[in-house]
């Protein structure tokens, strides 16, 4: 993984000096509320419902095991024991003291993390998908390109104050595990005729109060223009874009009012004018960067049946939660956060520490956070594997649901939340409990649920096979559904099948909804794939069959 050098660790320690001077005059009263929002907001610091909530960085998702120890040890002493992984491949602490936060970035800095750009206006974490590298379909590791798009992004004097958020996301294979569609720019890695490394740029794509899916720009960008490419986007972006509405203010919005031809024309005559004065990507600083992604030191193993004559419980978490690696001998393992009863995605200061020290042992102490909010160990040799297994066994991290239903996303809503119309957390176990039975699960098959607490759709239920969205009716939490979104290589925005549903109701209307897949399905038919060849009728009158429609 990418290492530190001088000047990135002088440019981070200043950067908590800094913070913490602004601190000590925000809580002197030297600095109003609104002086110091912008200031708070670019470290990272939010205000939520109960208590300030602080956003980690974790670079496209990659840690190393110091790092997982470090965020496990600042969780411990300076909140309530526990982080919660987010779709951005970060962390987010949610009771953290305001005046404790300086020492938490200082804390950050020994180990080469920070929580710049993580909130504001600015190019925020670049993410990538989870198999980056190790993934046997991929044309190339995108890591290299996120870690070069990061440190041209970081404090970038141009686009310091955009309209709004801007987010980022690379691809490098052709299953789309980093929902790039959904993203500001998405950048898919290909190779041209002449086997040239280069990208298919999409733009204006995102999720919520407006979901617009992205549209290809350039079909073939040759890699040497990445970052002129990028900021030709980024300043048409930044000259028109709409600071006047903050619904309005995303790009997919000028895309959209533009139109894909016109908003390209722009930006191409922006490349034009500014190839000479921004220069191409030089290939020596592509392999400078590449060579913190080298290959693991892997050994000459063969491919074997790890479970013979291992247990059931074994064999189901094998073949749930691990998934193939492009060396023989590997496979990559999952870290599940979603075991029932549990919040998804949240994971306690002793299974960080645990899982730290496990990936020390078995996957050349790496760790890598997933868009749907469980975490990855990449390179676990197939001998090793029991091992790994009995390990997160004992910690609750074994859960054999990774790609079921139960294997969800959701944002922390209203619990912690100050944006949040209604609860999620509580509603996760409702769905969890119904769904309890592991083989009726198996059954189901692939089943994505996607659950935001709110419409800006941080748990991106819009792209979810069954999305569930909560509103705000007269001050009670009502659900509203949606079916047929996607987000991995089809991607498609659900469709609302009808009124909302009272907190109590959203497990048994899920349940209605499978069951009457079930009925329908053709053998071996995904539930994506049912829907789509049947329509969302079937489906609309199996949710409403046994109850009158909500108000």
């Amino acid at each position: 993984m990418y290492q530190y050098d001088a000047l990135d660790q002088a440019f981070v320690d200043r950067r908590v000096a800094e913070f913490r001077d602004q601190m000590r005059r925000h809580l002197a009263g030297e600095l109003s509320e609104d002086e110091f929002r912008p200031l708070r907001l670019r470290n990272g610091l939010y205000v939520q419902r109960h208590a300030p909530m602080l956003r980690i960085a974790i670079p496209y998702g990659l840690l190393a095991a110091r790092q997982l120890a470090k965020l496990a040890d600042i969780a411990r002493r300076y909140d309530r024991g526990f982080g919660h992984f987010t779709t951005r491949q970060n962390l987010q602490l949610n009771w953290p003291k305001l005046a404790d936060v300086p020492d938490i970035l200082a804390e950050l800095a020994t180990v080469q993390m920070h929580a710049i750009q993580t909130s504001g206006n600015c190019v925020r974490n670049v993410t990538a998908d989870h198999l980056a590298g190790i993934a046997p379909d991929e044309v190339d590791d995108p890591r290299p390109y996120c870690e070069i798009i990061r440190q041209w992004a970081t404090l970038h004097p141009e686009f310091t104050y955009l309209p709004r958020k801007f987010k980022i996301a690379v691809t490098g294979s052709p299953e789309d595990r980093a929902a790039s569609e959904v993203h500001d720019i998405g950048l898919h890695l290909r190779r041209d005729a002449a086997g040239s490394i280069g990208f298919t740029v999409l733009v204006g794509g995102g999720l919520g109060r407006t979901p617009i899916i992205g549209q290809v720009i350039r079909d073939f960008l040759p890699l040497p223009g990445l970052l002129s490419y990028l900021e030709a986007i980024l300043r048409v972006y930044n000259r028109h874009g709409r600071r006047d509405n903050l619904n309005k203010a995303r790009i997919k919005i000028l895309v959209k009012s533009l139109g894909i031809e016109r908003f390209r024309e722009q930006v191409e005559a922006e490349w034009r004018l500014s190839r000479d004065s921004s220069p191409l990507l030089p290939a020596a600083e592509v392999e400078r960067v590449r060579g913190f992604f080298r290959p693991q030191p892997y050994e000459a193993l063969e491919d074997f049946d790890a479970t013979s004559g291992r247990e059931p419980r074994f064999k189901a978490w094998y073949r749930y939660n691990t998934r193939a690696h492009r060396v023989p001998g590997y496979r990559a393992v999952f870290v599940a956060l979603k075991a029932h009863g549990h919040n998804p995605g949240d994971m306690s200061s002793d299974q960080m520490d645990a899982v730290a020290s496990l990936a020390e042992r078995v996957s050349f102490g790496l760790i890598r956070t997933t868009h749907n909010q469980n975490l990855l160990l990449g390179d676990v040799r197939q001998q090793d594997l029991y091992e790994a297994w009995l390990e997160l066994e004992r910690l609750g991290l074994a859960m054999p649901n990774i790609g079921t239903l139960t294997d969800m996303i959701a944002c922390p809503g209203l619990d912690f939340c100050s944006l949040a119309n209604a609860g999620t957390l509580g509603v996760a176990r409702q769905i969890q409990e119904r769904f309890d039975d592991l083989d009726y699960l198996y059954d189901l098959g692939d089943i994505e649920i996607k659950m935001s607490g709110c419409m800006n759709a941080c748990g991106h239920h819009h792209v979810g096979h069954i999305g569930i969205l909560g509103v705000d009716k007269r001050g009670e939490e009502w659900y509203q559904i949606s079916l047929g979104g996607s987000a991995n290589g089809f991607t498609a925005l659900g469709e609302v099948i009808g009124p909302s549903v009272p907190k109590s109701e959203v497990a048994s209307t899920i349940e209605r909804i499978v069951e009457a897949y079930r009925a329908l399905r053709a053998d071996g038919e995904r539930f994506i794939d049912t829907l789509r060849r049947v329509g969302l009728e079937p489906f609309r009158e199996g949710a409403y069959a046994t109850h009158p429609a909500a108000a």
